[in-house]
């Protein structure tokens, strides 16, 4: 069975980490990493974060997840033989529906406007990015997420 686990870097918007999270309940996604300045659930008075939970319709207790940092967390779920694939559109990007799934792997999610810092990319095992055919360049992260999430199951 495959296990996907997920890490969300500098997503600024609390309403984009609830849907990804509700996403990620219905996706069977194992555990999300928090990383940078991403919002979590609980916010550090232990209150939570109403906007979040609002949108997560309460996927936050469902999906286990956690703060961490987001240069270790790559590095310790390699040791645990997980494939890191980095979800952003570079030069080195493959089609999302090229990707031949592994067992156990982690999807990272990086800022909706700058995307993933180059130095994360170069922990990645591979990099995707879906295809845009109208103006816009790119979807957002919670959008882009379910597409990701949930052709992988397929």
């Amino acid at each position: 069975m495959k296990e996907i686990r997920i890490i969300l870097h500098n997503i600024r918007s609390s309403l984009n980490v609830g849907a990804i999270f509700r996403t990620a309940d219905g996706a069977g996604v194992k555990h999300i990493y928090l990383t940078g300045y991403t919002p979590t659930p609980i916010d550090r008075f232990g209150r939570n974060e109403a906007s979040l939970t609002k949108t997560s319709l309460g996927a936050e207790n469902l999906v286990p997840w956690e703060k961490a940092d987001i240069k270790e967390v790559p590095k310790s779920l390699k040791m645990e033989k997980y494939y890191i694939v980095g979800v952003e559109q570079t030069e080195k990007s493959i089609n999302y529906k090229d990707l031949n799934p592994k067992n156990k792997t982690v999807f990272i999610f990086g800022n909706e406007v700058g995307g993933i810092d180059e130095e994360i990319l170069k922990s990645c095992d591979e990099i995707i990015q879906i295809p845009m055919a109208g103006g816009k360049e790119s979807l957002n992260v919670s959008v882009a997420a379910g597409i990701i999430l949930f052709n992988y199951l397929n």
